[in-house]
């Protein structure tokens, strides 16, 4: 593969004019831009993003921070950005935590990863930072949005939905269905999304008479394995429940597959209710009801908003998403008795 030197020689044209003809920007004749087109094709040269980013003075690209690269919660996320830079041709760089063993420190490593790369933007969704972290961040980093978080001091630059909303609708459904005694496993105290889901789900069961200190609660980490060892200590616990509900979706197919394994039935025996409704959400047995959290719309959003800071673009940018309720078969009245 040849170099920009070596078109400009094959074509007998100055390097500064192929590079010209090359970006498409500055004077050159047709015949020099014929003659260097044929040269490109004659030595299959393929410009250098790199040297071009340089000469240019951007990379058009923006950097996209996620705690872990594993689960299903992420993935349309990463679809909708990409495909979105994509029809702009610009490109998306993707970091996740790593190095050390503190989650925060872990976190702002691979932000700054994505700072030693140029990014021209960039969209963090992270637990592991503190509000004060990303206020720090933004001074330092203008062009600067943040996903399933609301950070005060920076509200016109987050995307998320009102997971205490969510949570209360996911009481509400449960309550309405008919059951009072509701197990819970919940996700990481550290996650301010899942603080707030919680919240509104025992505020609303505390509407209806039911305490707080009377629901039986795990706490998991979002992994299924996790819901597994919740409900199986739930099980050795001997808790009385007719539905459980799992703070995501990841967690409930742990709790389904720990029910059915102790020869449970769900829904017959046990209901089950997710949160997020990832991918998997209907292709479990049963299927899942869950509350709906569109993330991907959120990643969308929040990538236009970058894409009209950095890039110039004019594109429409939305904060308005609600949870919504997805009943499917895992969800039925408890038996009578």
């Amino acid at each position: 593969m040849g170099t920009i030197k070596d078109v400009a020689r094959l074509a007998g044209v100055g390097v500064a004019t192929a590079s010209r003809v090359i970006s498409g920007k500055g004077p050159f004749s047709a015949d020099s831009a014929s003659r260097v087109q044929a040269a490109i094709e004659q030595l299959d040269f393929r410009p250098s993003r790199i040297a071009r980013a340089l000469s240019m003075k951007s990379t058009n690209a923006i950097g996209v921070y996620v705690p872990d690269f594993k689960g299903p919660f992420y993935g349309p996320m990463l679809h909708a950005i990409d495909m979105e830079l994509r029809a702009l041709d610009r490109h998306m760089v993707i970091a996740n935590g790593h190095g050390g063993e503190d989650v925060r420190e872990q976190a702002l490593n691979g932000i700054e990863f994505l700072m030693d790369r140029q990014c021209e933007g960039m969209l963090l969704t992270t637990y592991a930072l503190r509000d004060a972290d990303i206020l720090a961040l933004k001074r330092r980093f203008p062009n600067l949005a943040v996903v399933n978080r609301d950070v005060k001091g920076m509200r016109s630059h987050c995307f998320t939905v009102d997971h205490k909303a969510g949570g209360a609708l996911a009481a509400r459904t449960l309550l309405e269905h008919g059951h009072r005694r509701i197990a819970v496993i919940a996700g990481p105290s550290g996650a301010p999304d899942n603080r707030l889901r919680l919240q509104g789900f025992f505020d609303t069961l505390a509407a209806a008479g039911i305490a707080r200190e009377s629901v039986p609660t795990m706490t998991g980490d979002f992994a299924a394995e996790s819901g597994w060892a919740g409900t199986e200590q739930l099980l050795a616990d001997k808790a009385r429940f007719t539905a459980m509900f799992c703070c995501n979706d990841q967690m409930a197919m742990g709790a389904m597959s720990r029910l059915q394994a102790a020869g449970l039935t769900v829904p017959g025996d046990v209901s089950v209710m997710g949160y997020d409704d990832t991918d998997i959400a209907a292709w479990l047995s049963p299927r899942l009801t869950t509350i709906r959290i569109v993330v991907g719309d959120m990643g969308l959003n929040a990538c236009r908003l970058l894409s009209n800071l950095c890039f110039g673009t004019a594109l429409p940018v939305s904060r308005e998403f609600s949870p919504e309720l997805i009943l499917r078969d895992s969800l039925e009245r408890p038996k009578k008795g």
